[in-house]
């Protein structure tokens, strides 16, 4: 019998034991649930203030670049009106230079025109006085404008037609 008692307390011994080892696990993970509770509530807290100072520095950033971009706007614009003024003053000086020197231009052209006007009447006149004694024939009369057809100019020539010069130069008559 001392056998079977020995047996039975041995067993009961081990239950015992193994029993405490359970408990002691249900332990250990409550506590690390805990844990991580109280960690994770932690963290939850830190990242909320680390949102909330970020969020303020994050305002006070963009008002410094934005009071930093409005300076630049204004002395953007002011530099553009003073660059305007410059271009104003430069355009007058170069338009009164230009003016000057297109009046004189003109002037010679004018002179040169009248010269060479002079020179072709006279030409002119010998050619038309040997082109009449030697033919007979009426000299060419420009035909006349006389409306609109599709946007172009309509002429009437000297028999009765009417045509518009079309893209080509050519002549396309219009039938009636």
């Amino acid at each position: 019998m001392k056998s079977k008692s020995i047996k039975k307390l041995a067993l009961l011994c081990l239950l015992f034991v193994f029993s405490g080892l359970f408990y002691a696990q249900e332990t250990t993970v409550e506590k690390a649930k805990k844990e991580v509770k109280t960690t994770s509530k932690k963290v939850a807290d830190k990242t909320k203030k680390v949102a909330k100072s970020t969020k303020k520095e994050a305002k006070k950033v963009a008002d410094k670049v934005e009071t930093k971009t409005e300076k630049a706007v204004k002395t953007t614009k002011k530099e553009t009106k003073e660059a305007a003024a410059d271009v104003k003053a430069a355009t007058k000086k170069t338009a009164t230079k230009v003016d000057a020197k297109a009046t004189k231009a003109a002037k010679e052209i004018k002179t040169e025109t009248k010269t060479a006007a002079v020179k072709t009447a006279a030409k002119t006149k010998t050619a038309t006085a040997k082109l009449r004694e030697s033919n007979e024939k009426a000299p060419k009369v420009a035909d006349k404008v006389t409306g609109t057809y599709n946007g172009k100019k309509v002429y009437t020539g000297p028999r009765g037609g009417k045509y518009y010069i079309n893209a080509n130069g050519n002549k396309t008559y219009i039938q009636d």
